[in-house]
This record gives structure tokens, sequence and C-alpha cells, in this order.
């Protein structure tokens, strides 16, 4: 099953919401074109998943989940689904380095915003602009370099 974490350890989660406009939800069938198009397969827990290219076993970069509890999405039903919004997340530590996973969600939940005509807003729910993007890069940058050090390990 596409999207299986190798390890279950994790010490940070990165999110962003995908919100539908005021007034509006996002559907199943739309959400599950955009997810296509956007390069997400559906797998592990009944959610969405970006994999690494030729490496689907290492798990995935990110994974976009229903924001409405269960949080999954049930693909016999999802013609009839509606949801407010969904949640992209990065688990780390990942396959990728965490800039590099962030790298790979932006531009990504950038395309699903376009597609599905809807808002990019932080884990807080405030808009995801320029200054908050280049603080979540410092962040993922930051926790890489953290790690890098963790593995170093002196006197081996």
């Amino acid at each position: 099953l596409p999207g299986v974490r190798p390890a279950a350890e994790f010490d940070k989660i990165v999110s962003v919401i995908l919100v539908a406009r005021a007034g509006q939800t996002i559907s199943g069938p739309d959400l599950v074109v955009a997810a296509e198009k956007a390069g997400l397969v559906y797998g592990h827990m009944n959610i969405f998943h970006r994999l690494v290219d030729n490496h689907p076993e290492l798990g995935p970069i990110f994974s976009v989940a229903n924001l409405v509890k269960p949080g999954n999405f049930d693909m016999a039903t999802i013609k009839e689904m509606h949801t407010p919004a969904v949640n992209f997340f990065i688990t780390l530590p990942g396959p990728i380095s965490a800039l590099d996973a962030w790298d790979t969600l932006l531009p990504t939940a950038q395309r699903m915003a376009e597609l599905l005509d809807a808002v990019l807003l932080d884990e807080e729910r405030n808009a995801l602009g320029r200054q908050r993007i280049a603080n979540i890069r410092d962040e993922m940058r930051a926790y890489d370099r953290a790690r890098e050090k963790q593995q170093i390990r002196p006197g081996r």
C-alpha cells in the first residue's frame, strides 16, 4: 500500500491547510482529479501521499488528509463527499531532507489551490504569504542542520 512510513518515530509535523473559499466546499471528485494532476497517490490510511520517485518503499514525502474527522477519504463514497479543507502535512524525519520535503510540498499545494480555486493557510490558519513561507523554509533548514549534528558522533 503506498504511503506506509517505514519508521514510526517522528519529532516534527509541518502542516499547510488548503481551504475552500467562503461559502464553498471542495468536492470529492474535484479533489481526486487535482490530487492526481499534482502527482499524489491514494494509499495508506485512505489518504493521499507524495512519494519519492522510484522509491515508494521509503514512505511519503508528505501526505494529504481530510480536515473533517476521521481525516480520510472513502473512495466508495467519494462522489458524494464535500469538505471545507484538507491538510497537507510533512512528518519528520522523512525519506528526504526537511527542506527538500517543504520544497516538494509547497508547489504541489499551490497547484492544488489553483485547480480547486482554494486558499492556502499555515497551521495557525493564517494566510500562507511570502514571509510565512520564508519562515517555514528557515525552520526546515534548522531542522536539517540539527539532524546532521545528531548524526555526527564525536570519537567514532
